[in-house]
């Protein structure tokens, strides 16, 4: 109360997004399907965000292996991470 900051696991959530958008784009067969969130791993808050501050999300593949894809990500306020974290995703 009285301080106001997002949620961490809603910068994951932006991050999960993000990320499917990028599969989505890397393999265009995957255009239409289901992507379903699998796990998280490495997730580290460094930095507290405030309404108003605008989040920069930046996802990369690191790799797929059948319908499983595993993405790094981070997000930034200012140009300053705030979190970063390995995702992993399944496409019905």
């Amino acid at each position: 109360p009285g301080e106001p900051v997002m949620p961490g696991v809603l910068i994951l959530e932006g991050m999960a997004q993000t990320g499917g958008i990028l599969a989505c784009l890397a393999d265009p067969a995957m255009i239409g399907k289901l992507v379903y969130f699998a796990g998280v791993d490495k997730a580290r808050f460094r930095r507290v965000v405030r309404p108003g501050d605008q989040l920069i999300y930046q996802l990369e593949m690191v790799r797929q292996k059948g319908k499983i894809i595993k993405m790094a990500g981070q997000a930034f306020v200012d140009d300053q991470l705030v979190t970063e974290a390995e995702l992993m995703a399944s496409f019905a």
